[in-house]
C-alpha cells in the first residue's frame, strides 16, 4: 500500500474488505460485506469509541422498548474493538472474545427486535461475527488503527486511479 487508491469512500473500503476476505479465504458475501464498509464509515469517525463502555451500552439497549438501533450500534462498535482496534481491548485489560461475544449477542438480541425485513441481515451478522473480525484484523495496519479515521485517511495503492 504504497501509493494511492482512487475512488469513493464505499469503494475503497469494499477493496480493503476483499483483500481481508482474500487475506483470511473467507467470503462474507455482498450484504454482509456492504454492512461492514457501511459500519466502517458510520463509526470510525467516533471520536468517543475508545471511551465507550460496551456492556453499559449494551445494557441500556436492552433497556430501551423495540430497540434494535441501538443494539445494532453495539454490535458495530464491539465489532470495530475487536477487528479494527485491538488494543483498546487489551487496555481495558479484557481479551477479544469479550468484544466478540458482546457484539455477536447485540446482533442476535437485534434480529429477535427487529422488523421482519431486518432480522435476517442481524442474524447473519450475529453468525458471521467471528469471520467479520477476523477479515477486518487481516487488513488493519497499526498506523492506521487511529482514533479517528475516515475512509479519507486510507492508504491508496498502486495501479488504482
Amino acid at each position: 500500500m504504497d501509493s494511492f487508491r482512487h475512488g469513493s469512500a464505499a469503494a475503497l473500503w469494499q477493496e480493503l474488505i476483499r483483500e481481508g476476505e482474500e487475506k483470511r479465504h473467507l467470503a462474507l458475501g455482498e450484504d454482509l460485506q456492504a454492512y461492514l464498509v457501511f459500519a466502517l464509515m458510520r463509526h470510525l469517525g467516533d471520536a468517543e469509541i475508545s471511551a465507550r463502555i460496551m456492556a453499559l451500552e449494551w445494557l441500556r439497549a436492552h433497556e430501551r422498548p423495540i430497540s434494535p438501533s441501538y443494539l445494532r450500534d453495539v454490535g458495530d462498535r464491539c465489532l470495530l474493538i475487536a477487528g479494527w482496534f485491538p488494543r483498546l481491548a487489551s487496555r481495558r485489560h479484557v481479551n477479544r472474545d469479550y468484544y466478540i461475544d458482546l457484539g455477536r449477542g447485540a446482533y442476535a438480541s437485534a434480529a429477535e427486535r427487529s422488523p421482519r425485513c431486518e432480522r435476517s441481515l442481524f442474524a447473519q451478522l450475529a453468525e458471521a461475527f467471528r469471520s467479520l473480525v477476523d477479515v477486518l484484523s487481516a487488513v488493519r495496519q497499526p498506523e492506521l488503527a487511529r482514533i479517528p479515521l475516515n475512509a479519507e485517511s486510507l492508504p491508496r495503492r498502486a495501479g488504482h486511479h
